[in-house]
């Protein structure tokens, strides 16, 4: 159990599945750990915070976008072995639509992200963030009325 000691502990996400019509917001990553991927918006747990305030908060931060009604969908575990920093995340997965619908994404966060924009769930981008890729080929839908 040697190299256990080393390892890093498992850390919490929380992601959003921000809906509009048909399609969902995703932003490109600039980080070391799926870099250049596209990923929903979301980021770490802060202690004390519920899922709900957890995503309200990041979606804000990074877009400046306000939502009015959280569901939670469901948690995934992932193991990211093959980043220059291996990591392990616990990812809960919520969907929200806007507050006001003609709200318009801006990225609040460059240095992390190269841009959000609404893409059609039948015509993804690629490459998506091991998370949401292992969502898509599962065949999840993230919209109510699949």
């Amino acid at each position: 159990m040697e190299n256990a000691a080393k390892a890093p502990a498992p850390r919490v996400a929380v992601v959003l599945f921000l809906l509009k019509d048909k399609s969902v917001l995703l932003g490109r990553r600039r980080s070391s750990v799926g870099d250049s991927t596209f990923a929903l918006p979301g980021g770490h747990l802060e202690f004390g915070e519920s899922f709900e305030e957890c995503a309200a908060r990041e979606l804000r931060e990074e877009t400046g976008l306000e939502i009015n009604k959280t569901e939670f969908l469901t948690v995934t575990n992932n193991v990211f072995r093959e980043e220059p920093k291996p990591c392990h995340y616990v990812t809960v997965f919520l969907r929200a639509n806007l507050a006001d619908p003609e709200q318009l994404p801006q990225n609040l966060e460059p240095e992390k992200c190269y841009g959000w924009d609404w893409y059609d769930w039948d015509h993804l981008p690629n490459p998506l963030f091991l998370p949401l890729e292992k969502m898509v080929k599962s065949g999840f839908n993230p919209f109510p009325d699949h």
